[in-house]
């Protein structure tokens, strides 16, 4: 028995075969633009990270840093935006149509 698992791991290295299953793709980050709010309103994100925001509303929005260090422009139904985040700090972010929709990104090295 224990010289066929051999066998079939030798068999295995020398055709390239995978022994485990590969790991399955971590989804993008993505913050949701509906009824008038940022979903999640919070997000956490490692350095690096690209989120991408969409406008799931009837309405124009847009996802502006609140100094000013990204900005979306409009964004209509169904629109996206990405941003990469790459250093750490927290980002505060709000529309500029709707002033009083906010969202928070913060980005930290996991632990």
């Amino acid at each position: 028995m224990k010289l066929r698992i051999v066998s079939f791991l030798a068999a295995a290295a020398l055709l390239g075969l995978p022994l485990a299953a590969p790991a399955a793709p971590v989804p993008a980050p993505t913050v949701h633009i509906k009824n008038f709010m940022f979903v999640p309103a919070t997000l956490t994100v490692a350095p690096g990270t690209t989120v991408t925001f969409i406008n799931d509303d009837d309405e124009p929005h847009t996802v502006t840093s609140t100094v000013k260090a990204f900005d979306s422009e409009g964004l209509d139904t169904h629109q996206s935006f990405k941003q990469t985040f790459a250093k750490a700090g927290t980002f505060q972010y709000f529309c500029e149509v709707h002033p009083y929709m906010h969202g928070t990104v913060i980005v930290k090295a996991p632990q």
